[in-house]
């Protein structure tokens, strides 16, 4: 399974294009609050940080057997870039993760960008999701219930393992 890390995907009020070095510096503006990083650690990163991490996604995965697929999610009514979403793909399976900025959180964005990035994989043939969520981040859990995704009693570096089937043999 390779879905197409190249398209552009189109929801109902964002268009998730492809994240590249070029969007570092808009990106770095939009991630800035600390408070993006309570259930992650660290710190937010620059415009040049975030530039070398955007040519290395771009660049994609080392390993043949994993395809990666990251996206900018641009919203369409003024233009800006308000967060990612990412796929980590290997065989017919895929790990997601989502970010929105602080400033655009709890209008449905995350769900949005995480269900538009869902149908472009379960288009590709992916019959499995996974995420990796901290059990107190509630609106990430919240996303992921949208998303079908249920908690699993798997636990990775604090954070459980949500799941899904999803596709036609769902």
């Amino acid at each position: 399974m390779h879905p197409d890390t190249t398209a552009t995907l189109h929801g109902e009020r964002l268009d998730l294009v492809p994240l590249r070095p070029e969007h570092a510096e808009e990106m770095a503006a939009a991630l800035a609050d600390p408070a993006l990083h309570a259930f992650t650690g660290g710190t937010p990163d620059g415009a040049d940080a975030l530039r070398t991490r955007y040519a290395r996604l771009a660049a994609g995965s080392p390993d043949p057997a994993e395809t990666w697929g990251n996206w900018a999610l641009r919203l369409r009514a003024d233009g800006r870039l308000t967060g990612y979403v990412q796929a980590t793909v290997r065989g017919d399976g895929a790990e997601l993760a989502w970010v929105v900025g602080t400033p655009w959180q709890g209008r449905g964005l995350a769900a949005e960008a995480a269900r538009t990035l869902l149908a472009h994989l379960t288009a590709a043939g992916i019959t499995t999701v996974t995420a990796h969520i901290h059990p107190d981040h509630h609106a990430s859990a919240a996303v992921a219930r949208a998303l079908g995704l249920t908690p699993t009693a798997e636990q990775q570096d604090g954070e459980t393992r949500w799941q899904a089937r999803v596709g036609p043999a769902a």
